[in-house]
């Protein structure tokens, strides 16, 4: 078999806080995903700091023909935690504290997730990306660590279906 090759995760990875999007299965360039009031926060999150999750449970299908016990797919859920920087009551609050500025909680957004490009690459019709309808959850300011920054912790409560791979329009 021959080498198969990958793409690093470093540097490839565009996120951004969306107020409205229409149609998630074909989310709009133009007035949509940069339209004044879209934010992005990928250089606010940490490292490790977007957390998607995916829970899928298990329906039993027991037959009285067989010894064997069959599995149907059943319920899922998809949760989504993020950590960022906080530059509250310092001399960059202003200018750079977007993700808290945006993430208030109770308030309802999109997350959109664009992955496998650089991330200085402006969005375009027909990229594909992931969006989360979220409803942001209590600011968790994470302790002070040695050598490090300070964070904010937020769960993202994923208030409806979320699409993996829909296709940018113009």
């Amino acid at each position: 078999m021959a080498d198969i090759p990958s793409t690093p995760a470093d540097g490839n990875t565009l996120v951004k806080l969306v107020t409205a999007i229409a149609d998630t299965s074909a989310p709009k360039v133009a007035t949509e995903l940069n339209a004044a009031s879209s934010v992005d926060i990928s250089c606010y999150l940490t490292a490790g700091g977007w957390k998607p999750s995916l829970s899928e449970q298990v329906i039993t299908d027991e037959r009285l023909c067989t010894t064997q016990t069959y599995e149907q797919k059943g319920r899922s859920q998809r949760g989504l935690e993020v950590e960022y920087i906080d530059n509250t009551n310092t001399a960059n609050e202003t200018l750079y504290n977007k993700a808290k500025d945006t993430l208030i909680p109770g308030t309802n957004l999109f997350v959109v997730v664009r992955t496998g490009l650089p991330y200085t690459t402006a969005l375009a019709a027909g990229q594909k990306v992931t969006i989360y309808p979220v409803t942001a959850g209590e600011y968790n300011e994470m302790p002070p660590e040695a050598n490090s920054v300070y964070k904010i912790g937020q769960k993202l409560f994923v208030r409806a279906g979320v699409k993996i791979s829909a296709t940018t329009v113009a």
